[in-house]
């Protein structure tokens, strides 16, 4: 079992940056590929980023690729998103999860467990 606690979102403006944290709970942390996905209201959730359990292979959205950087340290079970160049249209509430694989890492279907979110909100 592994749970998961999502921080560090808030207001901000268009182009400023955010770091989100995904704080996990149970040994077995490391061994889970880490997804960050996030849901705007009255659209569905989409796929943002995703990293491999030892850090070695990413993925990331088109639209957040070059902005955002996903990263973890398994010795702190905690993973993290870094988003720069933020816009309103990255304005979300913003979910880690976590999947035993990192095979469909951006598909909502290969994750085991979920945060709660973290609301992000990007003001022009």
């Amino acid at each position: 079992q592994v749970q998961l606690v999502e921080s560090g979102g808030g207001l901000v403006q268009t182009g400023d940056s955010l770091r989100l944290s995904c704080a996990a709970s149970g040994r077995t942390f490391r061994t889970y590929a880490i997804g960050w996905f996030r849901q705007a209201p009255g659209k569905e959730r989409q796929f943002v980023a995703a990293i491999s359990w030892g850090g070695g292979t990413t993925y990331y959205a088109d639209s957040v690729k070059g902005r955002f950087t996903i990263s973890r340290d398994n010795a702190k079970n905690t993973g993290w998103l870094q988003m720069n160049s933020l816009r309103p249209e990255d304005t979300a509430a913003y979910y880690c999860a976590a999947s035993r694989s990192i095979v469909g890492a951006t598909t909502q279907g290969a994750y085991d467990y979920w945060g709660q979110g973290t609301q992000v909100t990007v003001s022009s």
